[in-house]
């Protein structure tokens, strides 16, 4: 089947990542056309339309922000199966042979693959594997291989035309910039079970990639922002799929995963406070967001984390 791969990019901040980012998808089979759409920065675009002349690199067409860059690709994507990696991450070899290999079952909407951090330095204590979703990386707690709900963002595939079908993603519910609200690709995810519950959604760990983690993202102060920021998406998503769809994962995480890594970190003694710490503030503002986003009815980018500003751990 003919493959289109997409990297979103919106700051030239990131451009040694970026090149690693592109440099990864090259010797990737199968074949496949890749996209570069760049989110309305004339810089950023111009050098990338001069570094790599072979590939298509277009400017968003659509409202700023990663989900109109992602519907900007896949009105010029000639693929069946579009497949998307960030632009601070970079795919092992056999990435896009594992996230493609589903769709040979009919039924199969969308793929996601796993994700490595990247570390700035030392591998930071408030970021246990519970919580690399945080940083966008595979955490404890994904199932194996298999059926899931949604896929991940910094590694994923989708069928086109059925993704088309459902509006592509929720520009209302996607990043923007540097703000860590998202779960657009959670929200399509379940609107496509929505329209056709024998769609299949799949896990495939093996397609991996290794995503950068810059030194700003491995304070408490970010996790508990990130945290509070995920409530607010999620009660986004709930206004659109329904609160059931949109918590189905969470349920089991918050109420067994979460807690059972508390526990452990505690069994640890001093060693283990800070990453214990660590979990519980991030459920408790994800369920505070949760909460707040609900009641208050805003658009998630309208509310911000308390710890937001000024906190420094």
């Amino acid at each position: 089947m003919s493959v289109s791969v997409v990297v979103c990019a919106y700051t030239l901040d990131r451009w040694d990542q970026l090149v690693l980012a592109m440099d990864s998808l090259s010797a990737q089979t199968p074949s496949h056309e890749t996209i570069l759409v760049v989110d309305h920065n004339d810089e950023l675009l111009e050098r990338a339309r001069s570094r790599w002349p072979e590939f298509i690199v277009l400017s968003n067409t659509a409202r700023r922000g990663l989900s109109g860059g992602r519907n900007t690709a896949l009105q010029v994507a000639t693929g069946e199966v579009v497949a998307f990696l960030d632009d601070d991450a970079v795919a092992e070899p056999g990435w896009l042979e594992a996230l493609v290999a589903p769709f040979a079952d009919a039924s199969v909407v969308a793929v996601g693959g796993s994700a490595s951090p990247i570390w700035p330095g030392p591998a930071p204590a408030v970021l246990p594997e519970e919580l690399l979703w945080i940083v966008g990386c595979s955490y404890l707690g994904l199932p194996g291989a298999g059926p899931i709900r949604n896929v991940m963002g910094c590694s994923m595939a989708f069928r086109r035309e059925p993704l088309l079908a459902i509006g592509g993603f929720n520009s209302d519910t996607g990043r923007i910039g540097a703000l860590p609200i998202g779960c657009e690709e959670t929200e399509a995810c379940i609107l496509l079970r929505q329209a056709d519950p024998a769609h299949a959604i799949l896990y495939a760990p093996t397609a991996n990639v290794r995503h950068h983690v810059s030194a700003d993202r491995v304070r408490l102060a970010y996790v508990a922002h990130r945290s509070w920021c995920e409530g607010l998406s999620k009660a986004g998503i709930a206004r659109t799929v329904g609160r059931q769809d949109a918590l189905a994962a969470e349920s089991a995480y918050a109420t067994r995963i979460l807690p059972a890594g508390v526990w452990r970190e505690l069994r640890r003694g001093r060693a283990g406070l800070v990453p214990a710490f660590a979990i519980a503030v991030s459920l408790a503002l994800a369920a505070s967001g949760y909460v707040w986003g609900s009641l208050a009815a805003v658009r998630p980018g309208a509310a911000r984390s308390p710890l937001a500003d000024g906190a420094r751990v």
